[in-house]
């Protein structure tokens, strides 16, 4: 493992914490999610970071095992590309 890829994946395990983190004091439920805008943006900023790393640990290393890497891009990619249909 190179020194890039464990950088991307502290990254993921930051991207992780951040997510769990907004839950402590809060329900996680769909309902939250959506009601909140500022819950709901930093849950997606999270998760594009989580998506990027995992894509460009996949550049550097197509064999790397990441399971549902492919969803997990497909997400990122979503938010990103198609923020407007992103459970608005």
């Amino acid at each position: 493992m190179t020194e890039k890829q464990l950088k991307f994946l502290y990254d993921i395990k930051l991207a992780i914490d951040d997510i769990e983190s907004y839950f402590e004091t809060e329900t996680r439920t769909f309902d939250n999610y959506t009601k909140n805008s500022l819950l709901k943006r930093a849950i997606e900023r999270n998760l594009e970071i989580i998506g990027e790393a995992i894509n460009r640990i996949l550049k550097d290393d197509p064999s790397f095992p990441i399971e549902n890497a492919k969803k997990i891009i497909g997400l990122r990619n979503q938010i990103i590309h198609g923020y407007d249909s992103v459970f608005r």
